[in-house]
């Protein structure tokens, strides 16, 4: 379990690391909180920022239920795809919006595996009960 509740911090870890770049973003593009619009380069970390956000609610319980069930290294390395396709997300995002989809299937197949996994192993185990 170790490596599964590595990967989840390494999940929150990234999330704070594009917090950290929307930060700098408002600096560099001028943008003065509490807007969250204005430069469209800053609106592009931003909603990196708030793409990962809406992920995070469905990763971690998936993440962990997943691991109270399977394998435990393999889905670590799931979750090792999502942080991937998180990062891939941002560079497309940032670089060119609409090249952003391979990074948002490595985030978004990785979570619905996951979800799909800790379901059956749920579903399983009440049928042992």
């Amino acid at each position: 379990m170790a490596w599964v509740e590595a990967v989840m911090l390494l999940a929150v870890a990234q999330y704070l690391a594009f917090g950290m770049l929307v930060g700098r973003a408002r600096g560099k593009y001028g943008v003065q909180a509490p807007a969250t619009s204005g430069d469209e380069m800053f609106e592009r970390f931003y909603r990196v920022q708030m793409n990962t956000l809406e992920l995070l609610p469905v990763l971690l319980p998936s993440l962990w239920l997943a691991a109270k069930y399977w394998t435990p290294e393999w889905v670590a390395g799931a979750g090792l795809v999502y942080l991937l396709g998180r990062l891939l997300y941002l560079k497309a995002y940032i670089t060119n919006p609409p090249s952003r989809g391979l990074g948002f299937l490595l985030s978004y197949v990785p979570i619905v595996g996951l979800l799909i996994a800790g379901l059956v192993g749920a579903v399983r185990a009440t049928q042992q009960a």
